[in-house]
Order: structure tokens, then sequence, then C-alpha cells
């Protein structure tokens, strides 16, 4: 099954449930940003290869803030789920984790590798 044909619901509870897996403190504001980033990667993922250029600005208009407080956001949201999440499911996700002593990945890496991994999901079913 196509990502694009799952219904925006559907895709959106998955990813969600990735999320609280990962760690993602849902009270945080960056903890929507990155829901939507990565929703919007899974459909196109041309959209990861600029950031700053298409994906940052989508989510600042449909949230009515700035690129700059998008990507703040979604960078703590980030580092609060690699130092405080769930260790085997970076180590699944990723390849690493904050235990093997990397460093925590990119804003882009880490929604390019959550929304392809949710592709890849969605394909095998």
């Amino acid at each position: 099954m196509d990502i694009v044909a799952v219904k925006d619901s559907e895709l959106e509870r998955y990813v969600t449930k990735i999320m609280l897996e990962i760690g993602v403190p849902a009270h945080l504001k960056g903890y929507h940003y990155l829901r939507d980033a990565i929703i919007l990667s899974g459909k196109d993922m041309e959209v990861v290869s600029s950031v700053t250029k298409l994906l940052y600005p989508t989510i600042a208009k449909h949230f009515k803030t700035t690129d700059q407080k998008v990507e703040r956001a979604i960078r703590n949201a980030i580092e609060v789920s690699w130092s405080r999440g769930n260790v085997e499911t970076f180590e699944k996700i990723f390849g690493y984790s904050v235990a093997s002593g990397r460093t925590r990945p990119t804003n882009s890496e880490y929604i390019a590798r959550i929304a392809d991994n949710i592709r890849l999901d969605y394909k095998a079913m």
C-alpha cells in the first residue's frame, strides 16, 4: 500500500505512535511540528532535501508562526527524545542511539529516517 493512499487520520495515528515510542514529549510545540514534518516527508521525500525552503515554511504557515521557531522547536524535541527516548527503538530506526556514543541526528536526518521507515512499513502491508 502506498503511503499517499493512506487516510490522513490513520497516518497521523501511526506517526504519533512511533513518536511516543521514541520518546518525543507530547507537551512540546516541536512535537506537533515534527509530526507534520514526518507526515509531509512521508508523502513527498523531496521536502526533506529542502527543509529550510520547503518544509519549515509549510509547517510555519500551517501553525501561523515563523520558520525559525519551527526549526528550533523541532530541534529541541529531537534533543529531548534523543536523551530520554527508548534506546531499542532508536537502534531499530537509526541503527545507533545515544547509548552507542553517537551524537543526535540532524533535524532533516531524523525526519527522513522516520518518514522512510513509515513508508516502508506501509509498503509491506
